[in-house]
């Protein structure tokens, strides 16, 4: 840190946002898979699903949600640093929210991204937005930067330790015999090769197995959206669960959805419907644990990792063997530059991956 900077002066939450409404939804898709190379047949797939919940994903209530426990915790642990919220694809974007920071006079603000774990969409591309957005506001916008993820920090691991034992409750089982598969977004394994993403995942999902007593445990993907030729992140769950169920006919199963921080579309639907089919139309007995979602605790992880920042601190909570990770991100870190077909939208700025909806 060098001593010529403003100090820090606000806080901001970076999300990828989602439709309110069936006429978003279009144009929401359209704006996330611009200049990717997902089918349209995938994308009208996508719409269709939300069509089924009403054409509006969960995601941005539930971050107007998370924004009140933000504030709160912020409250109690005397952090007196005003929050914004800013979008990666829809309102509200971020060079609005970045427009009105630089409006309120904000010079320097610490950001959260609703994203546990390193890779390009999940962390250099938000970064890459906030730069997009800064140089569209011009000269005055506020620097921004981000707090390390979180992904083995103490508070994370203790509620989903907790939501997994709910789960493990609910079924009658022990956690001796609990069968649990955690699940994440898939990525392309051009993208995971140049990551962390990987090694984050299974890190997380061993502190809360061994947290819980849980030995028979796997991690797997769902929500691929690329072309079928390139490959991503494998198993996908619906097809871990058959191949399970093939080798030792699963009585019961828990699936926690590890890689996301709350119960959006991907959860609802790849989760909550398809999963859920794939084990009643086989017998089995399923539970799916909860997100973080607002828990007093993801909560307290939040305030404690932008503490550790203002306060400059050198004892960073973490757990297990990878330690706190950095502050500041490597130059090379999370690279990926696929090539894309030319870019085509409703003209709104920014683009990401078909997920976190």
């Amino acid at each position: 840190m060098t001593s010529d900077l403003p100090p820090y002066d606000s806080f901001l939450l970076v999300s990828f946002g989602g439709p309110e409404g069936p006429d978003d939804v279009m144009p929401f898709l359209e704006n996330v898979l611009r200049g990717k190379r997902v089918p349209r047949e995938r994308m009208l797939e996508v719409a269709e699903h939300y069509k089924r919940f009403g054409g509006a994903s969960p995601i941005n209530e539930q971050n107007r949600d998370l924004l009140k426990v933000i504030k709160a915790e912020f409250e109690r642990v005397g952090i007196k640093l005003p929050i914004y919220w800013g979008n990666r694809n829809w309102d509200p974007l971020l060079p609005d929210t970045i427009g009105q920071m630089r409006d309120d006079g904000r010079k320097r603000a610490l950001a959260f991204f609703t994203s546990m774990f390193s890779c390009y969409s999940g962390c250099r591309q938000y970064r890459e937005n906030i730069m997009a957005a800064r140089e569209q506001v011009g000269p005055d916008a506020p620097l921004i930067e981000k707090v390390r993820m979180g992904f083995n920090h103490p508070r994370f691991i203790e509620v989903m330790t907790k939501n997994l034992q709910q789960s493990i409750g609910a079924l009658g089982n022990s956690a001796a015999e609990s069968v649990v598969l955690y699940t994440a977004h898939s990525i392309p394994i051009s993208m995971a090769e140049n990551c962390d993403y990987e090694k984050q995942l299974r890190e997380t999902c061993r502190l809360v197995s061994d947290a819980c007593g849980v030995s028979q445990w796997d991690l797997v993907y769902q929500s691929r959206s690329g072309p079928p030729q390139q490959p991503w992140l494998e198993p996908d769950i619906c097809d871990s669960i058959k191949a399970n169920d093939d080798k030792k006919k699963l009585e019961s199963l828990v699936i926690v959805p590890i890689g996301f921080i709350s119960d959006h579309m991907e959860v609802m639907f790849d989760l909550d419907e398809e999963a859920a089919q794939v084990c009643q139309e086989r017998g089995i007995r399923m539970e799916r644990a909860r997100t973080v979602g607002v828990a007093p605790g993801f909560a307290e992880m939040i305030g404690s990792l932008v503490q550790e920042r203002l306060e400059l601190r050198q004892d960073r909570a973490a757990v297990g063997d990878l330690g706190p990770w950095h502050d500041v991100c490597p130059q090379d870190c999370c690279l990926y530059t696929p090539q894309r077909p030319p870019a085509v939208g409703d003209g709104r700025p920014s683009s990401g991956r078909p997920a976190n909806t």
